[in-house]
């Protein structure tokens, strides 16, 4: 299937059909945004890695969605298909399916893949309370990365390692999240996950990934004190770690990233670290207006933000959460009071691009070439 092809003849028969009430973005040719006009090759321009987190099933069953996703992106991660849960339906059983279909999907558009994620303190199986006990919680850790990061051993970019391990309203002085493996292995779980993962696969960059880190609110600044703290312990100790990832799920109406997060990047950066923008996505749920005031606000959030990351040099990735509205969380978790769908991603229900898709684009430009190596 020639999906640049189908992609553009979608895009044109969309812009064709468009009614005259159709915002000015949205009266575009397929030319303007796929081909050498995607985001995909505006990063790749500029040594960046851009991308999305995708579905294994609406890759196979809805043609739109996979031309977009192939067009757009040139690094791929799971939305839930590396989770726990996806892939441990039993404590003896494994279920890879999903995940190499995103494999696949990515082997045959020339694009990379990260894994997310080893160890997190959610999206843990039915079987995983009545299961884990402090006598074999370690072991059952190791034995879940020795399995899953073997089995992807040598084709992934990235891995999200550790996911949401810090949680400052929790009390401890260290900053820890009270989770489900601090719990039954103690604090020593993350280094004991890191080392595992890099036992398993030897090449991909491994990654401590976070949320809630961005702003330069006094719960964020601690919060991102705390990472770093962590960060920085975990390098002193020789721990294989080469990347943070910060989510990025912001909110239009909430406030924009500042210094604090400029410094925090450029730490990590002095660490011989990269940071990936792993998540990112702006609701709109607070928002008031047109739908093209909305989109204004969302996307100048989202053009500030990337100017202010894409300024360091060790930010070498940058994912959405999701690539249409259609299918975005937050129209769940955080839906708007009106009804009315989020706009939040570079596409709408009907694949076509919002200003989103422009003011990243124009951000992508804006960014100096990558130094030789972080984005690889």
């Amino acid at each position: 299937m020639h999906l640049r092809s189908t992609r553009r003849q979608f895009l044109r028969q969309s812009a064709n059909v468009a009614a005259a009430s159709l915002l000015p973005w949205d009266q575009i040719l397929a030319e303007d945004v796929a081909g050498p006009q995607s985001l995909r090759a505006h990063a790749q321009a500029r040594g960046l890695l851009a991308g999305c987190a995708v579905v294994p099933e609406k890759l196979a069953g809805e043609p739109a969605y996979a031309n977009t996703v192939a067009e757009q992106a040139n690094l791929l991660v799971a939305e839930n298909a590396m989770k726990w849960k996806a892939l441990r339906p039993a404590p003896d059983k494994y279920n890879f399916a999903p995940a190499d279909a995103i494999l696949a999907f990515a082997n045959e558009h020339n694009q990379r893949v990260r894994g997310h994620n080893l160890c997190w303190h959610e999206a843990l199986p039915d079987w995983f309370q009545a299961t884990a006990t402090h006598e074999n919680a370690r072991e059952l850790l190791i034995d879940h990365i020795e399995h899953v990061a073997g089995h992807f051993a040598g084709k992934l970019h990235s891995w999200d390692v550790v996911n949401e391990a810090i949680d400052v309203k929790d009390g401890r002085p260290d900053g820890l999240r009270k989770s489900p493996w601090l719990d039954l292995i103690g604090p020593d779980y993350i280094e004991i996950a890191f080392r595992t993962a890099r036992r398993a696969d030897s090449t991909a960059l491994l990654t401590y990934n976070d949320y809630g880190i961005e702003l330069d609110t006094p719960e964020q600044e601690q919060k991102r004190s705390q990472v770093l703290a962590l960060v920085k312990q975990l390098r002193l100790r020789g721990v294989p770690i080469h990347a943070v990832g910060v989510q990025s799920h912001l909110t239009a109406g909430e406030g924009t990233p500042g210094a604090g997060l400029r410094e925090f990047v450029r730490a990590v950066g002095e660490l011989g670290m990269q940071v990936f923008i792993t998540e990112l996505d702006v609701s709109d749920h607070k928002l008031t207006g047109s739908v093209k005031e909305r989109d204004t606000a969302v996307a100048k959030l989202y053009g500030d933000y990337l100017n202010l990351v894409l300024a360091e040099p060790n930010v070498t990735a940058v994912l959405t959460w999701g690539i249409t509205d259609t299918y975005s969380w937050l129209n769940h978790h955080h839906a708007r009071s009106d009804g009315q769908p989020q706009r939040c991603l570079p596409f709408d229900a009907d694949y076509q691009p919002t200003p989103v898709f422009f003011a990243m684009r124009k951000a992508f430009d804006a960014r100096r070439q990558a130094s030789p190596g972080l984005g690889s």
